[in-house]
Formats: C-alpha cells, sequence, structure tokens
C-alpha cells in the first residue's frame, strides 16, 4: 500500500523525532560523564542549543545540498554551499548562545560579533564539528531508510507487475484453449457423431475449472489432474480407437500448482502429436510428487519437420507463468529423440 503525502509527513515526524531525541539523550550522558564539566543544568541548557542548529543544519544538508545539488552532479556548488552554510550555522549558534540563551542560565562575559565571526578555531571544534557529526548521522540513517524503502517500492512494483501479466497471460491462454475444444466438437458435429452431448458435458466441466479454478493463483494436483482427465475425455471422442493414452500417478504427497499448468502441456502434446499424425497416436502423462517436488512429464510423436513450438501463446506463455510463479526454482526439460516430443517439469511442493 503505497503511503498517502499526510502519511509520509507524519512517518517523517516521528523518525526525526525518534532520532533526535536518541541523539540528544547520548549527548547529555556521554558530556555529563567527563570530568571538569558545569553542572548538569548548564550542560542540558547548552546540548539544548547545539541541538537545535544540528536538526537545522542535519535536514539543510540532505534535503537541499544532497537532493537539489550532490544527487544531481552539481557537485562544485554542494561543497561550496556545505562549506558556508556550515559555517554561518556555527555563527549563528555562538550567537544564539551568548547572546540568547547564556544570559537566561548563566553570567558570562560577552564576546563581540567580530570575534565570534572571527574566531574560526574555536567555531571549529565547539560548533561546525557537532553539526556535522549529528548530521554526518543523520544522513546515514536517512539514506539506510530511503534504501528499505525502494526496495520496498521495488519488490511492490515487482509483485503488481508480475499479477497484471499473469492475468493477462491467463486471459491468453483460456480463450486459446475455448478455441481449440470448440474445434472439436465442430468437427463431432460435422460427422455426425452421437458423441456430441457427451463432449459438450465434457466441456461444461472444463468451463467449469476455467470459470472458478482458472482464475486462483494454487490449485491442487488433485484438482488439476481431475480436470486434465476431463480434458482427455473429450480428446478421446474425437480420435476413437487411434489414440492411446498412457497415464501415471505416483500422489504420494499433495501440493498445489498454477492453474491450467498441466492442462497446458497437455494440451500442446495433443496439437501437435495427434492433429499432426497419422495412424495410431501414443501420448504419455506421468505425475509423481516427492516430499520436496513435483516431477510432471508428457510425451507425444513429433513429426521430422514439426519442431514442436508455438510462437506468442503456447510454450513461450507457459514458461513465463512459470517464471513468475517460481521464478529461479522450477526446471524445464525439453527433449526430441526418437520422433517422440517430451516435456519434464519439477516445481517446488508447496
Amino acid at each position: 500500500m503505497r503511503k498517502t503525502p499526510y502519511g509520509k509527513l507524519k512517518n517523517e515526524i516521528i523518525q526525526q523525532a525518534v532520532f533526535w531525541i536518541a541523539l540528544f539523550v547520548f549527548g547529555i550522558f556521554r558530556n555529563s560523564g567527563e570530568p571538569e564539566q558545569p553542572d548538569f543544568s548548564e550542560i542540558f541548557y547548552y546540548d539544548v542549543c547545539h541541538w537545535i542548529f544540528q536538526i537545522i543544519g542535519a535536514n539543510w544538508i540532505y534535503s537541499v545540498l544532497i537532493q537539489k545539488f550532490f544527487e544531481v552532479k552539481k557537485y562544485f556548488l554542494c561543497i561550496v554551499y556545505f562549506i558556508g552554510s556550515i559555517y554561518i550555522l556555527g555563527v549563528l549558534n555562538r550567537l544564539f548562545i551568548v547572546y540568547l540563551a547564556e544570559p537566561l542560565f548563566a553570567d558570562y562575559p560577552q564576546e563581540s560579533v567580530s570575534d565570534i565571526f572571527t574566531d574560526v578555531r574555536y567555531l571549529l571544534f565547539h560548533y561546525l564539528l557537532p553539526i556535522i557529526s549529528g548530521s554526518f548521522i543523520f544522513v546515514s540513517m536517512k539514506f539506510m531508510l530511503r534504501y528499505r524503502d525502494e526496495k520496498q517500492n521495488a519488490l511492490q512494483l515487482q509483485k503488481e507487475k508480475s499479477e497484471l501479466e499473469l492475468k493477462a497471460l491467463k486471459a491468453q491462454l483460456n480463450p486459446h484453449f475455448l478455441f481449440n475444444t470448440l474445434n472439436n466438437i465442430y468437427s463431432l458435429s460435422v460427422t455426425g457423431s452421437g458423441a456430441v452431448s457427451q463432449s459438450i458435458s465434457q466441456l461444461s466441466d472444463i468451463l467449469d475449472y476455467l470459470l472458478y479454478h482458472g482464475q486462483k493463483e494454487r490449485v491442487s494436483i488433485a484438482e488439476e489432474l481431475k480436470i486434465v482427465k476431463d480434458y482427455i475425455a473429450l480428446e478421446m471422442l474425437r480420435y476413437d480407437e487411434r489414440l492411446t493414452i498412457e497415464m501415471v500417478e505416483r500422489i504420494e504427497y499433495s501440493g498445489l500448482i498454477p492453474p491450467l499448468l498441466y492442462l497446458s502441456f497437455v494440451e500442446n502434446a495433443f496439437k501437435h502429436g495427434a492433429e499432426k499424425t497419422s495412424g495410431t497416436v501414443i501420448i504419455g502423462i506421468s505425475v509423481e510428487t516427492h516430499e520436496k517436488e513435483a516431477v510432471f512429464i508428457v510425451d507425444n510423436p513429433l513429426l521430422e519437420n514439426d519442431q514442436n513450438t508455438s510462437t506468442g501463446i503456447g510454450l513461450e506463455n507457459i514458461r513465463r507463468q512459470l517464471d513468475l510463479y517460481y521464478p529461479n526454482q522450477y526446471s524445464l526439460e525439453i527433449k526430441q529423440a526418437d520422433h517422440r516430443f517430451s516435456i519434464e517439469l519439477k516445481t517446488p511442493l508447496t
């Protein structure tokens, strides 16, 4: 969820409040432990005065010098403004203490304005270095928080991109699958087959799966195999005796997979193995689940001039979905040998 401008401002105020209060408390304890220090009240007042200008200086350096000059590669101007602004802040800090703060809690002789401006050595060690050190810690914290936020935003954007791409891929696959299935039913009706009503019933089950399960992020392997069997039954009506399915199931562990994953491979096997082959067609399907992975294998006949590839949708579509679902976690092995085309997919068992 992206933060609103009000949410960002509130978060910024909380972060700065926690940081500066912690830094102030640390400074109080550090100074109070040093020998030959004035009483605690004076330490407190002086630290408050320095603390105010540390806050001003740190925010100036990060919000203006770094973001407006350093990050746009205006390095020379950044250095010049840094030296000038730190010196001015040190002088203002000293003037604030001498003329406004010290009269309230101490009776020390006041330096002249010209002495304050010209005593660079005293300003450097007592005013400039505290501002610079506090600013350095603050800027380091801001960069770490910004890196964290940018990483989280990048992950969120990648997740949203992946979800949108998956929806687009499924939107491509479903019409593609339905088109092929309707073609099968049309072929049956043209030949006057009495199996049309049965094929419509099978298609009804497949549509139910597409509508109510295909939109899920994950489905069980058992659910996917059921719709695979419905699809095979529909294809068996079309090819009759010349089609042989050799199916092996060894489901020892239950698991979840993306919907339509196995079905897409089976459909591809029929498209290239049955439609383009005359005579007896043997399609092999094997599903095994082990403790940590699921193994799915499908093989089909391959004509010599058929490379068994498809453009746009098909195998490339499936591979893209796998990259989104299982980044660097799956194995997809494609083989062509002895006029057979086989696909072996291994996915983590979730």
